[in-house]
């Protein structure tokens, strides 16, 4: 019996009982940690666009993708933060004189700092 193209490129075989399945196995990479922009854009990609959230499982590249998106996330979402405190002036002065006052702000600020971020990159 002639060798498949598996075999001919060093794969091999197991039998489980009736059926006979190749060994197959993942290379080793790095696992970066995916944080909470990453997860959200894995599930969104999951989702809605099931083509590229598996190209990039099967590639071994969607671990680092998810990284990097996680990463320039949170870049943007803390740099939003911190521009949008400043245009509004929202100091510690507001938060040492009011700080109901100064939650209120600072959640709006953050509320609006996520829904651009979820905009820009996660939801894309």
């Amino acid at each position: 019996m002639e060798k498949s193209l598996f075999e001919q490129m060093g794969g091999t075989y197991t039998q489980a009982g009736d059926y006979i399945l190749p060994d197959l196995v993942l290379s080793e990479q790095s696992q970066k940690p995916i944080g909470i922009w990453g997860q959200r854009h894995a599930r969104y990609l999951k989702q809605y666009h099931k083509v590229r959230y598996y190209n990039l499982l099967i590639s071994g590249k969607l671990n680092s993708y998810l990284a990097d998106i996680d990463e320039q996330a949170e870049e943007l979402f803390f740099r939003l933060v911190k521009q949008m405190v400043e245009k509004q002036g929202i100091t510690e002065q507001l938060k040492a004189r009011d700080q109901m006052m100064w939650v209120g702000k600072m959640n709006a600020v953050r509320n609006a700092a996520i829904e651009i971020v979820n905009k820009e990159l996660i939801y894309i």
